[in-house]
């Protein structure tokens, strides 16, 4: 038996046939006619020595012979499309597809979109908020933001913002909550998104780095880091806000910061794009914005103590 691979043609035939279990619609599809489809099968079971469709009245269905070769087949050419795409993009100057998580989309990311789209007309951006796992030949991705510890193995990763978290609140609730002591009777608001870190970056980490002792276990909780923000620019309390999330409203005082102790968390955003990419137009444009954006934020650390979290 010979190892060699039948036509490329009779292998989509028979791809599309087996995922529609008809050869009317895999024909349509594929834009040939049925006779046309039919003959190409018969010439992938020709070539194989054997049935891959029984044929039924009026339907088809695999043999056992087709149902071992159909995953393998569907995932080739999903990975020559993927290829294809891919190595089609290569060429693309214009379009930049960026993937950041929801919080940071919102929070940083959307408010300052009309100014690289201002400075960089000649680029069409797209977004993907977006936790999940990324995978740039799959997902179709130039750039990644993402937060966390970071193990960033066979890209282009380098770190974006160094995180850190301090008592934010309304100009209004400043004025009576005005040293940390007295925030023992305001609402608290806790931020339980990053409640997973071996070393805790909460209300108790933070009286503790500030030297205080006040009681922190009521207030609102909130999985998501942006809620518990918005919820902050509301005035219902004094959340322990992210500063890389918190920038924009620091910078229009809708927030405060009034207290000099920042407490540092372990992880930090990462800007991730496959390795060698970095230097395309399109990619170092978007790199060189976000980096100088984030230069600018950093008026913030002025005057800060700012210490790392220990284990309670």
């Amino acid at each position: 038996m010979s190892d060699r691979l039948p036509p490329l043609t009779a292998l989509r035939a028979f791809e599309a046939a087996a995922r529609h279990l008809s050869f009317a619609q895999a024909a349509a599809e594929l834009n040939v006619t049925p006779a046309a489809l039919s003959f190409q099968i018969k010439s992938l079971e020709d070539h194989l020595g054997h049935p891959v469709f029984r044929r039924l009245n009026r339907a088809v269905e695999l043999t056992e012979a087709g149902r071992a070769l159909a995953p393998g087949v569907t995932d080739g050419f999903a990975a020559l499309s993927a290829a294809w795409r891919n190595t089609q993009r290569l060429s693309d100057n214009k379009t930049l597809t960026v993937t950041a998580g929801p919080a940071f989309t919102s929070k940083w990311l959307a408010p300052r979109l009309f100014e690289f789209a201002q400075a960089h007309p000649e680029i069409e951006l797209r977004f993907s908020a977006s936790l999940r796992l990324i995978d740039f030949d799959r997902d179709e991705v130039d750039v990644a933001i993402r937060f966390g510890l970071g193990n960033d193995e066979g890209v282009f990763s380098e770190p974006l913002i160094r995180e850190w978290m301090t008592p934010m609140m309304t100009p209004e609730l400043a004025a009576k909550y005005d040293t940390p002591e007295k925030l023992e009777g305001a609402p608290l608001i806790h931020d339980e998104s990053i409640a997973f870190f071996k070393q805790p970056t909460d209300w108790p980490a933070w009286c503790r780095a500030a030297g205080i002792s006040i009681d922190t276990t009521s207030g609102l909780r909130f999985s998501q880091a942006d809620h518990a923000l918005d919820t902050a620019i509301s005035g219902a309390g004094v959340v322990l806000g992210r500063v890389s999330l918190a920038t924009r409203a620091l910078e229009q005082g809708r927030l405060v910061a009034p207290f000099k102790t920042g407490l540092l968390t372990q992880a930090q955003f990462r800007f991730i794009c496959p390795a060698g990419t970095q230097t395309r137009p399109h990619v170092a444009a978007f790199k060189n914005w976000i980096f100088s954006e984030i230069q600018a934020s950093r008026v913030f650390e002025e005057g800060r103590d700012l210490v790392a979290a220990e284990a309670g």
